[in-house]
């Protein structure tokens, strides 16, 4: 293989010829590949959640809600190292790595003798999975057509939530009376990697991102690339219309980005779309993880719920964060982005708050309690799915890896880690037959209002990105648009 010097200009149609192609098998192949992500995300965190360890390890509420701030830890340290390699080293290299040292830990996690082993092993798979949100997030956004993205983006995020209902279900069984105390949860651990070693062949299938071979001094590999997606997709009988050289971009690679020139172009060029990045991972990682990590001690603690039924809660609950972003995410292609982030930051926030009220208040009971976090994590789920999907798509393609973990490690270091911590504490401690709902109430009051200010940030600061190209959303750094009209390209490059 023949690369290109960083030095060499070449001209380009691979974006305008990724974003014109139909829907085809090849987008599945992506979708099914690169998705099982999320789903292996959700899965690891409700096994967690659930808690079936707890007794086995002789652990606290406090403990328990350590141990899952030590995964979103790992996440972000993990998200932060790779982000940064599938940058330079591209997609398809690290969306294998993360998945085999995610298999590894999650596994080794089901032989955890005491506390300090299950949080070392819990910490080591959260560097995986947050190697493959930056390494996935990217592959997903630059092979997806344009008119396909933000429903696609966000479906996928979505199934975070099938994944998590897999978990309850395994857990009816594996938290039973069927199953010994001490065996349950162990074989828990390993249904991710079973799952995972099922999708390593699929993804030897899916190629290199094209984008970022062109970006990277390989067009020659980026146009063989383009040349075989869009083999897969005629062989379908889809006809394909030739691509006008008046879409071609001027692209001279540029050498790594160094960390002092990324904080430029983030708070320099970018300085808006920068802190709307950072508001909305913050305000959704601190709702999901503040009630997700800890949902199972509210129904045990406040309602009398057994560890065991916990799951029984829990299946509605994760239906309504699945369909939220199937039913609603193809609203953030047709009405908008800004728009639909506000709407579903907000009214979740708001839900939220009129929950704490009756919470405080004792009028609600296990079910009530559950169908209140039906409905306000039906609108959350679109919205945190958003959230992602934003700071993939608004900053450069040669930074993109990098801004995913950037914001994803601020995010889950001001909201997420610190949030199932502080939730736990908030509850009490266990067997405690008359616990105090205040605390709880002013938590639930705090994680509601973070999220309607999400919602104000995001109509005011966010960007309409829906059904255009990555390329005009934030030009990369290593393409010229001499080639296209200037008020185009001066609207291409200009912050939000």
């Amino acid at each position: 293989m023949a690369n290109q010097t960083l030095s060499q200009s070449h001209r380009s149609l691979v974006p305008a010829r990724l974003d014109r192609l139909p829907w085809s098998r090849f987008h599945w192949l992506v979708i099914v590949g690169l998705g099982v992500a999320w789903i292996l995300d959700g899965l690891e965190i409700q096994i967690v959640s659930q808690a079936g360890y707890q007794d086995s390890l002789g652990l606290s509420n406090g403990q328990v809600g350590a141990v899952g701030s030590v995964y979103l830890a790992g996440e972000v340290i993990g998200a932060l190292v790779f982000g940064r390699i599938t940058d330079r080293l591209g997609r398809r290299r690290l969306f294998i790595i993360t998945l085999g040292v995610y298999l590894i830990a999650s596994g080794l996690a089901g032989f955890s003798w005491d506390l300090w082993s299950l949080l070392l092993f819990r910490f080591v798979a959260g560097l995986g999975i947050g190697g493959e949100y930056t390494a996935i997030n990217s592959a997903i956004d630059e092979l997806i057509p344009s008119h396909y993205r933000g429903r696609v983006d966000i479906a996928i995020n979505g199934t975070y939530w099938g994944g998590a209902a897999l978990g309850a279900m395994a857990n009816l069984y594996l938290l039973s009376d069927n199953v010994p105390e001490n065996i349950g949860w162990r074989l828990g651990f390993f249904i991710g990697p079973l799952i995972g070693l099922a999708v390593i062949g699929l993804r030897r299938h899916i190629p290199e991102s094209p984008r970022w071979l062109m970006t990277h001094g390989r067009e020659e590999e980026a146009e063989r690339t383009v040349d075989d997606i869009e083999a897969r997709v005629e062989a379908e009988g889809k006809k394909l219309e030739p691509v006008p050289d008046s879409k071609a971009l001027d692209v001279t690679p540029v050498p790594n980005v160094g960390y002092i020139q990324m904080g430029k172009i983030f708070f320099g060029q970018y300085p808006s779309r920068s802190f709307l990045g950072f508001s909305m991972m913050v305000t959704q990682a601190f709702l999901y993880n503040a009630i997700f990590f800890t949902y199972a001690l509210v129904l045990e603690n406040f309602y009398g719920v057994s560890k065991a039924h916990t799951s029984y809660y829990f299946f509605p609950f994760a239906l309504g964060n699945l369909l939220g972003p199937l039913l609603l995410g193809h609203l953030f292609d047709t009405v908008g982005r800004r728009r639909m982030i506000c709407f579903t930051y907000t009214l979740s926030g708001l839900l939220l708050l009129v929950s704490a009220y009756f919470f405080h208040a004792g009028l609600l009971n296990a079910t009530t309690q559950t169908i209140f976090w039906c409905v306000i994590f039906f609108f959350a789920s679109a919205g945190a799915s958003s959230a992602y999907l934003t700071v993939s798509e608004i900053f450069p393609l040669e930074l993109r890896g990098q801004a995913i973990s950037f914001f994803f490690a601020l995010s889950q270091g001001a909201g997420g880690v610190v949030a199932p911590f502080l939730f736990g504490h908030l509850i009490g401690g266990a067997n405690n037959p008359n616990p105090d709902r205040t605390p709880l109430s002013w938590g639930y009051v705090i994680g509601g209002v973070i999220m309607i200010l999400g919602g104000v940030v995001a109509w005011y600061f966010g960007v309409d990105a829906e059904r255009k190209s990555l390329e005009d959303i934030a030009n990369p750094l290593s393409v010229s648009r001499s080639s296209t009209p200037p008020a185009a390209a001066g609207a291409a490059a200009a912050p939000a």
